[in-house]
């Protein structure tokens, strides 16, 4: 068949959770194979029951597998999430040589979830659940099955203490789809991000908010992470960026203080640290600010992590009204990349930046001055350089000499 020629798309199974559905690309695919993984107790097999209830309100065969909890526990937890009606067909067993025969009848299940793929095995591999052999042969196993019968199978997967699935690194391979279930133990808003996906857009994020009776979807992602945003303070500044095809405002929060160390802290929660050190050096070498004495704390507000190098101008400018003492003016927002001579490259999707920040009600924005911006409703402040943006915003602010009192 020739690259050119038109394809059908794959039909999809719709689970009706929206989030979930945005991330996978509209729904499951039929015949797919999706792992996710997450900390654990952040919800992925909340999750995934409630999915699993979601397509069998369908009409549709499924199967939710469990080898970590009895019956009894999955039943609970249906019955607390408001699903003991939900016509699935429950399992608790850890022999794949006792499962699939089962399963592989006249009319296969349309989702198979497996929970979590760590705790199944297979008899002919002698090696205990959860060892990179068994994990390796199960999987190869449940996913020729949902291969064959065009069963969507989702495993949960555990992860290890630096956030990587457990297991082989070729379970990753061998799945169409990986997920991400992340989020903060004091949050209660959990974040799914798609890692890869062989039918839909990689990088992009579902939000929920995990309440007394399950996950619930947040539509409004930009309100969720500015609803707590600070008052007009130094070091605060808002960013406007994009996850998948979503645009996200958060705020980016700086503080720097004098460091009593002769090698300065650098604490980073949500975005790269590496990414920080960049620019630190950019403003102490392109544009004369002395940064080595100071430490600098930066957060992301609202659990979320910040991947795409669009925060770097929304980062300069929260260091610099951090450094001034003075708050950024009220209602802007900034994005761009910072270059390592001190210029600022151009982003993707302004459109749908400006956008988001207008309808959230902000009415000015640092952009790089190379953006083809066409028509916006808010006042452009274009930017090229870096030294640019100190002389707008301005230098650090003057100490006070000892004994003198701050104006009221």
């Amino acid at each position: 068949m020739p690259l050119a020629a038109e394809v059908e798309p794959p039909p999809r199974l719709e689970t009706g959770m929206g989030e979930l559905d945005r991330v996978l690309g509209g729904g499951f695919v039929r015949g797919s194979a999706v792992l996710i993984g997450g900390d654990p107790g952040i919800g992925k097999s909340t999750l995934m029951l409630q999915a699993a209830a979601a397509v069998a309100h369908t009409g549709k065969s499924v199967v939710y597998l469990s080898g970590e909890e009895s019956v009894e526990q999955v039943q609970l937890r249906a019955r607390r999430l408001g699903l003991a009606r939900a016509p699935v067909a429950l399992a608790c067993e850890t022999d794949l040589s006792q499962v699939l025969p089962a399963l592989d009848g006249p009319t296969a299940p349309a989702l198979l979830v497996v929970d979590s793929i760590q705790t199944v095995s297979v008899p002919e591999v002698e090696a205990a659940s959860g060892t990179v052999s068994q994990i390796r042969a199960a999987a190869d196993q449940l996913v020729r099955f949902a291969k064959r019968r065009g069963t969507v199978l989702v495993l949960v997967g555990h992860v290890t203490k630096d956030g990587q699935i457990a297991g082989p690194r070729l379970l990753e391979h061998m799945v169409d789809t990986v997920l991400d279930f992340e989020g903060e133990r004091g949050l209660p808003f959990r974040l799914l991000r798609a890692v890869k996906n062989r039918f839909g857009p990689a990088d992009e994020l579902g939000i929920f908010e995990m309440r007394e009776s399950g996950l619930v979807a947040v539509a409004d992602a930009s309100g969720l992470f500015l609803g707590e945003r600070s008052l007009r303070v130094p070091g605060a500044c808002v960013f406007a960026g994009i996850e998948g095809t979503r645009p996200v405002l958060v705020e980016i929060q700086v503080l720097l203080a004098p460091s009593p160390f002769a090698t300065p802290r650098r604490t980073v929660v949500g975005w790269d640290a590496g990414r920080l050190a960049t620019i630190l050096a950019v403003l102490e070498a392109r544009c004369g600010l002395t940064l080595a004495g100071r430490d600098v704390y930066l957060n992301v507000a609202g659990g979320l992590q910040v991947r795409e190098p669009g925060a770097d101008l929304a980062v300069a400018a929260a260091i610099l009204s951090s450094l001034a003492g003075r708050p950024m003016p009220e209602g802007t927002v900034a994005f761009g990349e910072i270059g390592l001579a001190g210029e600022v490259r151009p982003v993707g999707r302004v459109d749908l930046r400006l956008r988001e920040a207008a309808k959230l009600g902000f009415r000015q924005v640092l952009l790089p001055a190379a953006s083809a911006v066409e028509d916006s409703p808010l006042t452009l402040l274009p930017v090229a350089r870096l030294a640019e943006l100190v002389d707008r915003i301005g230098g650090p602010a003057a100490p006070r000499r000892r004994g003198e009192r701050s104006a009221p």
